[in-house]
């Protein structure tokens, strides 16, 4: 159980790489803004009656989390899955030949 959690742990720090690359693109403080947005959705999904904060994102413009929707900055779902998807199988191919070859480097019959 611990090993999952770590794992996921992990993954949702990877994906954090995103809006932080985006906020430093743009020239922001992107440990400010990350930390700003990563507290708008802790709050959205453990506090009822703020659920609507969990449609809050950055606006990479202005440096500051703005609500996307109230915006009309809309994004397709799908489109997001299948990318974090494919992203997902990628890294784990390449985690899947480094064991492989981690162990023929490690098989003395070679």
């Amino acid at each position: 159980r611990v090993d999952c959690q770590l794992a996921i742990a992990e993954f949702a720090e990877a994906l954090l790489v995103i809006p932080k690359t985006l906020a430093v693109n743009a020239a922001k403080d992107a440990t400010d803004l990350v930390a700003k947005l990563r507290a708008y959705h802790h709050t959205a999904q453990n506090k009822p009656g703020k659920e609507h904060l969990a449609g809050y994102g950055l606006d990479l413009v202005n440096g500051v989390v703005r609500n996307n929707l109230e915006e009309g900055v809309l994004e397709p779902a799908m489109s997001k899955v299948k990318s974090i998807q494919f992203a997902t199988e990628a890294a784990i191919t390449i985690l899947r030949i480094d064991d492989l070859a981690r162990v023929a480097a490690n098989d003395p019959q070679q």
